[in-house]
């Protein structure tokens, strides 16, 4: 017979915004258990560009307060990621050149993190402080009941939970849907007498540059929006294309030569029908919840995410009102 475990919750996704929820939950006393179908961080985590872009103005406007509560949070965030994990995640960059469709430039003062870095902290920080991560599940069973929910992983020990919190990005399979939106990027190597030391962004395209770590002197640019399922193959012509958008805002990153191509990929965002996340319980559920579909901000949303949901999960009222983000709104 197979051991069972029976956790105050488990997790469903070992994404940032699983990671980060787990964390909050452990550090407010609660046990955990975090599942995964794939390997953990392998999804839209570690593909993102990492801006904490919560003045970008083609932002839905109801993601606002969410997004400046996340900011608010994230100083102290981090600073407690590096010490559970002993892995050092600075800011990048501190501002963002973000250029209007009518020819304006705004300056903001915005941040940014490499989201490779940010998720070998947070995994860190799970193995450190013991919470049970269970990877490559591949199917998980479920069954609720009066008492929680059991679930039957193909791999590891059956779980006996009387919460559950799904927070498998576009993988959800459930109501409300969440879409994958392929986008692919780039990294290039940026030549020293090239000063890249700013965000710059448009609505058709970004550039944001590594100023510290393993990616140190390289930038990113993005990226596509293509709803191509969950295909991640990358198209030279599409990455080719990127690059004179981002030409168009700083030339120098036209030249393959002297500024070369080192990586490209395709990540698959979390999509909901209005684009803003779900937070909160699952629709005609009673120990099933959401924390999913953050769209192209889950770096950004993921402490703010961790202390809501963790608020609710605990019959606390969360600092901001979350009624824009009810899962039942979209059914």
């Amino acid at each position: 017979m197979k051991p069972v475990l029976t956790p105050d919750i488990v997790i469903a996704g070992a994404g940032i915004i699983g990671l980060t929820l787990a964390l909050e939950l452990r550090r407010r006393g609660a046990s955990v258990v975090v599942l995964d179908t794939a390997a953990a961080t392998a999804g839209a985590s570690t593909s993102a560009a990492g801006m904490l872009a919560a003045e970008d103005p083609h932002n839905p406007p109801a993601l606002r307060q969410l997004s400046l509560l996340s900011l608010s949070l994230y100083d102290d965030f981090l600073s407690r990621l590096t010490a559970s994990s002993g892995l050092p995640v600075p800011y990048q960059t501190t501002s963002t050149l973000q250029y209007l469709d009518n020819g304006a430039v705004l300056q903001l003062a915005e941040k940014s993190v490499d989201p490779r870095q940010l998720a070998a902290a947070a995994l860190h920080a799970i193995h450190r402080t013991g919470v049970p991560l269970i990877e490559h599940t591949h199917q998980l069973d479920l069954s609720e009941h009066p008492r929680g929910v059991t679930i039957h992983p193909h791999r590891g020990p059956i779980i006996e939970t009387p919460r559950l919190v799904h927070a498998s990005g576009a993988w959800f399979k459930g109501h409300p849907t969440i879409t994958p939106r392929k986008g692919q990027m780039l990294r290039v190597q940026v030549p020293s007498t090239l000063n890249l030391r700013q965000v710059h962004r448009s609505e058709a395209v970004y550039i944001v540059p590594r100023t510290q770590g393993p990616q140190a002197g390289t930038a990113l640019i993005g990226a596509t929006e293509e709803d191509a399922g969950f295909d991640t193959h990358t198209s030279q012509a599409d990455l080719d294309a990127l690059r004179l958008r981002a030409a168009a805002l700083v030339p120098d990153l036209g030249d393959p030569t002297a500024v070369p191509q080192i990586e490209a990929w395709a990540g698959l965002r979390p999509a909901t029908a209005d684009r803003l996340p779900l937070i909160g319980r699952l629709p005609r559920t009673n120990h099933q919840w959401l924390a999913a579909g953050h769209y192209r901000n889950g770096i950004l949303l993921a402490p703010a995410t961790a202390a809501t949901l963790a608020d609710l999960l605990e019959n606390k009222t969360p600092a901001i009102n979350l009624s824009p983000f009810d899962p039942a709104r979209l059914l």
